[in-house]
């Protein structure tokens, strides 16, 4: 078993050449602890295990050093194991193996979130394989369970006399197979209402109350409006942040009420996904792009927040010394800081969804790779949305 012991003394470094933006805020020098968070662990296996260059450590040295001086480290685990051999009828699935969930255990992570729209792609017997290996690892997760009272229940743990509460929570437009209920498997639906519920009832008990929202539209820029709304609900509740996942893209940081709010942490490890007919899921520059968000929590407070730009290889994740990284966290920012309108969430909806797909189509690089299968589906779509009308 790993042993995942915190540390009772923060040291500080510098990261050269790395752009880090934040808010610092005066916090007292007692019980402080170091808090990380990264977005997905997008990590699967590939059925060409030839081809599969992913480096166990899955980190940079440079990455595993920063880790080291965090107390507490949480990240979005965005797959599942085989269960007994059935499996969600829609693709992309996200499959791993008990290894490459040994190799997160290893990287140093404390606590992972299960509310998202992967959980249950081999349904319940891959989730118990998830859980189970979990638990033997020491590994702390919520977010997901066999039941609604398991899927909403809170992890807690208290390091270095700080008591955090994490919740989370699936919002219903990313695509999950099944919400829990009181008597069956899924993962925590989010209910602002049930939510804010929980939260004044946990910050009787906890210094901090930690939310992971799986929400957003994938590869959109900004988060909608309503996102934004509900954030802020849930920090006038009294959550000390919001961290959010599922556009596999990154997206801003906002300051409310002094609290951090992550629309997105983009994707940490991010694996191309392999689908049954033999076409690749495959990232790109912006989606290979992530960030590190650090934090120093006391008592009272969420202080020096800050994020470092990553990116992801292929072969293992790394800091992002390059312009690129910095350049998306401050066009996030840039964007979050103009005010996400009604009108302009409408565009960058007409432009991922549509003019974007058309351009990238019409690429000879993506045309050469056009095979007759990707035609009759094509036309299988088309027939079945005459159908529909």
């Amino acid at each position: 078993m790993y042993n995942h012991s915190v540390s009772v003394v923060v040291v500080r470094r510098r990261y050269p050449g790395v752009f880090i933006t934040g808010l610092h805020m005066s916090a007292s020098a007692q019980r402080n602890i170091r808090f990380a968070a990264v977005g997905d662990l997008l990590i699967c296996r590939n059925p060409d295990a030839s081809r599969y260059v992913r480096d166990p450590s899955l980190l940079s040295p440079e990455v595993r050093s920063v880790f080291a001086e965090c107390d507490v480290l949480f990240g979005n685990l965005e797959h599942t194991l085989p269960g007994d051999g059935r499996c969600v009828p829609t693709e992309p699935r996200v499959v791993g193996s008990p290894e490459l969930i040994r190799s997160v255990a290893a990287a140093g992570f404390h606590v992972v979130t299960l509310a998202n729209n992967h959980a249950f792609d081999c349904l319940d017997g891959g989730f118990l394989n998830v859980r189970n290996l979990l638990d033997e690892l020491g590994l702390r997760h919520f977010g997901a369970g066999m039941n609604l009272e398991e899927a909403a229940s809170p992890a807690i743990m208290e390091v270095n006399g700080v008591r955090l509460a994490f919740l989370a929570a699936v919002d219903e437009r990313s695509g999950p197979y099944r919400f829990a209920s009181p008597d069956r498997w899924g993962v925590a639906p989010f209910n602002v209402d049930r939510l804010t519920q929980q939260i004044r009832e946990l910050r009787k008990e906890v210094h901090h109350v930690i939310v992971s929202v799986h929400w957003g539209e994938e590869r959109f820029l900004i988060p909608a409006p309503s996102q934004i709304e509900q954030a802020h609900a849930l920090i006038d509740a009294g959550a000390s942040m919001i961290l959010g996942h599922h556009p596999h893209v990154l997206q801003g940081l906002e300051f409310y009420r002094g609290k951090p709010i992550v629309y997105s942490l983009g994707n940490f490890v991010a694996d191309n996904v392999c689908f049954s007919d033999g076409d690749v899921m495959r990232w790109n520059r912006t989606e290979r792009t992530g960030c590190i968000l650090l934090a120093e929590l006391n008592d009272e407070t969420v202080a020096d927040v800050r994020q470092i730009a990553t990116f992801d290889s292929g072969r293992l994740v790394e800091i992002d010394h390059s312009d690129f990284g910095s350049r998306r966290i401050k066009t996030t920012q840039r964007a979050i800081a103009r005010g996400v309108t009604p009108a302009r969430y409408r565009r960058e909806h007409l432009w991922v969804k549509t003019i974007k797909p058309i351009l990238v189509h019409l690429r000879w690089s993506e045309l050469k790779k056009v095979r007759l299968r990707h035609l009759r589906k094509a036309i299988q779509l088309v027939v079945q949305a005459g159908r529909v009308e």
